[in-house]
C-alpha cells in the first residue's frame, strides 16, 4: 500500500512543477548586485543594469533566486526587482511591426541584446512592445527573452 501512494505523491509533486508558470520580473530603479548565496555577505557575481529582465526561479525569505538571459543563476534582494515587465531582443535585426503579422509593414529594428517594454502579455506569438524611444509595435515571441 504505500509504495503506490508513493507514487501517486511523486507524480503530483511532478505535474505541480510542471505547470508552475515562470515569473519575468524586471530590475528595479537602480542597478542591481547579484551574489552566489542569499546573503550579503555571498561573493558579488555581477551587477544586473536597471530594466534588465530576469526570470525568478526560488524565493527565500526576502531573497530570490534569478536566471538571466545567459541562463546564469544567482541570488538578490527581493526588494529590489520591479513588477515591470521588460524583454531583451535574442536575434540580430529582429523586426518590430506594426501589426500582429509577418506581412505587416516593420516600424523598427532591433538588435540583439536590446531592452524592450512589454506592453501586453503574449496571447499568440505575437508580443507588443515599446523601445524607450517610444516607438510601439509587435514582435515575434521567439524573438525575445523575457516571457
Amino acid at each position: 500500500m504505500t509504495i503506490p501512494r508513493f507514487l501517486l505523491s511523486a507524480a503530483f509533486v511532478l505535474a505541480s512543477s510542471c505547470a508552475h508558470a515562470l515569473e519575468f520580473k524586471s530590475v528595479g530603479a537602480a542597478s542591481l548586485i547579484l551574489y552566489d548565496a542569499p546573503s550579503l555577505k555571498g561573493a558579488k557575481l555581477f551587477i544586473a543594469p536597471r530594466g534588465m529582465p530576469v526570470e525568478v526561479v526560488l524565493t527565500y525569505g526576502e531573497w530570490v533566486k534569478l536566471r538571466d538571459v545567459a541562463g546564469d543563476l544567482a541570488w538578490a534582494e527581493a526588494k529590489s526587482l520591479s513588477a515591470r515587465r521588460t524583454v531583451v531582443v535574442r536575434n540580430a535585426n529582429a523586426k518590430v511591426r506594426s501589426a500582429a503579422d509577418g506581412d505587416a509593414n516593420p516600424v523598427m529594428s532591433a538588435d540583439k541584446g536590446v531592452l524592450l517594454d512589454l506592453v501586453d502579455a503574449p496571447a499568440s506569438s505575437w508580443i507588443k512592445v515599446r523601445h524607450r524611444d517610444g516607438i510601439t509595435g509587435y514582435m515575434r515571441a521567439s524573438d525575445v527573452w523575457g516571457i
